[in-house]
């Protein structure tokens, strides 16, 4: 398959299979996805792998931070989460929102390869992804925050993936616009 081919297949699964990658068939992907444009090369990202019980303790984490007396079962939805984190560089010439657009890359080709492997992928967000509880339990630092999880999983055979639209692309790539005659005379 192409990466054209695999890009234009990939969908999101909400639900999964309980079966999901091994570490290293996961560090073989990972590897790959670290090679998105990275600016000065700053590495500005790193993942967490939230396995069997990970998934209970950030499913309590989710409580604490939404008031609840009950732990979240959303991280049970998925064998496999993995953790997205923006891990900011000091750097002159790399800003804070390039250096997430890189963990984002990486995140995003992450689901593509493990889509293309044959794996189910959503990636989740939410507002407690800046909750200081769940901050703690992934053991995040001062200069990192946490962009959501990739929930991986088998793709269930019984059921197809949800129909996407279709991408009108000439509605989304432009030109840029002429200048206009009375700024093109004041220079």
């Amino acid at each position: 398959m192409s990466a054209l081919d695999a890009v234009r297949a990939r969908q999101s699964w909400s639900k999964v299979e309980d079966t999901a990658p091994t570490r290293d068939e996961l560090l073989t992907l990972v590897a790959a996805a670290g090679r998105v444009a990275d600016h000065s090369s700053l590495r500005p990202w790193r993942l967490i792998e939230l396995r069997g019980a990970d998934r209970e303790v950030l499913g309590a984490a989710i409580a604490k931070a939404q008031g609840d007396s009950s732990p979240s079962s959303k991280p049970l939805r998925a064998p496999l989460l993995i953790a997205v984190v923006a891990s900011y560089q000091k750097s002159e010439k790399v800003p804070r929102w390039e250096q997430e657009a890189v963990a984002s890359g990486v995140a995003h080709t992450l689901s593509l390869l493990l889509d293309e492997a044959g794996w189910g992928v959503i990636w989740r967000t939410g507002h407690y992804t800046r909750a200081k509880a769940v901050a703690k339990a992934h053991g995040l630092g001062k200069n990192e925050e946490l962009l959501g999880w990739l929930y991986v999983g088998g793709k269930p055979e019984h059921k197809k993936p949800g129909r996407r639209k279709t991408v009108d692309a000439r509605k989304l790539v432009t030109r840029m616009p002429k200048p206009s005659a009375k700024k093109a005379k004041k220079k």
